[in-house]
């Protein structure tokens, strides 16, 4: 096995020692939950474990569906990523008739694949304890083998503007507003809830290079916002094994190669941005796989959001120079791609 990267090793050893310190003031392993998925034979199960002063409580709730009363929280967002994580921590998962057992990794976290769990199609429960008693329960969506489309969303200037990836603006947005404040994109809440009108059962997935660290922050504002409930696909920031920085273009990749593997009945419409590379990976992602594609929506970004995001008045498509190989549709907002995406399918009628 491959020596780590030097950027690894030394968050590596910052991390111990801090964990160390705290360990000897008396902090304490606790639990965070985050929206799983799965099929009526798996489940995907994600938590993290970090070190808190509070003490281990038996069967909390995490904040998966952002109960009514918790959203009027206002935090600003560098208090999410004050954490300390525990590695090497056992986790058990106890869902359905299934119990499972892993390890956190290096920066806390478990992404825990539970087999033969026999859980019925819908939102379910599961449970997961660590060893000094601490315990929660966190929300998984089981995805109904019946169902035909799902949809796929980008966040970041896709339902909340962000201005990624301008480093100074996308810092301001993510660590120092408070995020009662940021703003939704128009009518992309309306647009989800419009496809989802004709068919409940469609699972939303949120896919996003963000940190899991922000994960509370975000399912308040979609609940507040009136987005649909969905699991979020997220990252874990910093150095990895092989580099200073995780790919967020890989990231993205790999999540729709693991959704349409779990899920191959599904058609998905995939929602994104054109201030990224999301115009790429998704008809890069249609061409690989053109019997998992629906349709692809891009928020065509204005000019002047443009030079924030990527600092030149074009798309990155465009600039590029990729050529679509699947249904696009493209418009300013969600009202706009909600008329193009009907109007469409009344052609094709």
């Amino acid at each position: 096995m491959a020596r780590p990267h030097i950027a690894a090793q030394l968050e590596d050893t910052v991390r111990r020692r801090i964990g160390g310190r705290l360990r000897r003031r008396g902090w304490h392993e606790r639990l965070l939950g985050y929206t799983g998925y799965g099929t009526t034979d798996r489940a995907r199960v994600f938590a993290r474990v970090t070190l808190s002063r509070v003490e281990p409580e038996e069967r909390r709730t995490a904040l998966t569906h952002a109960q009514e009363s918790l959203l009027d929280i206002a935090q600003r967002g560098f208090q999410f990523f004050l954490t300390a994580p525990a590695v090497g921590v056992p986790v058990l998962v106890r869902f359905g008739d299934a119990v499972a057992e892993a390890t956190t990794d290096r920066g806390g976290y478990i992404d825990l694949e539970v087999k033969g769990h026999g859980v019925e199609p819908g939102w379910a429960e599961a449970t997961l304890e660590l060893p000094n008693g601490d315990s929660l329960t966190t929300s998984v969506l089981v995805v109904d083998p019946e169902v035909r489309i799902g949809l796929v969303s980008d966040i970041d200037d896709t339902v909340m503007v962000t201005h990624l990836p301008r480093i100074l603006i996308a810092g301001w947005n993510t660590f120092v507003r408070s995020e009662i404040v940021r703003e939704p994109v128009s009518g992309m809440a309306s647009m989800y809830r419009s496809l989802l009108a004709r068919e409940p059962r469609t699972p939303v997935f949120y896919l996003s290079t963000g940190a899991w660290n922000v994960a509370p922050a975000i399912t308040r504002f979609l609940r507040r916002h009136d987005y649909p409930v969905g699991p979020l696909l997220l990252t874990d920031w910093g150095p990895t094994n092989t580099g200073w920085f995780r790919s967020g273009q890989e990231h993205k990749e790999q999540e729709l190669r693991r959704l349409r593997e779990m899920f191959p009945q599904i058609r998905w419409v995939l929602v994104g941005d054109d201030g990224q590379h999301d115009p790429v990976i998704y008809s890069e992602f249609a061409v690989e796989h053109p019997e998992a594609v629906e349709a692809i929506a891009i928020r065509e970004l204005t000019p002047a959001e443009q030079v924030l995001s990527s600092g030149l008045p074009l798309s990155t498509d465009e600039l590029l120079g990729k050529k679509v190989r699947a249904p696009m549709f493209k418009a300013a907002n969600g009202y706009g791609l909600h008329q193009l995406m009907f109007r469409e399918e009344g052609s094709d009628a």
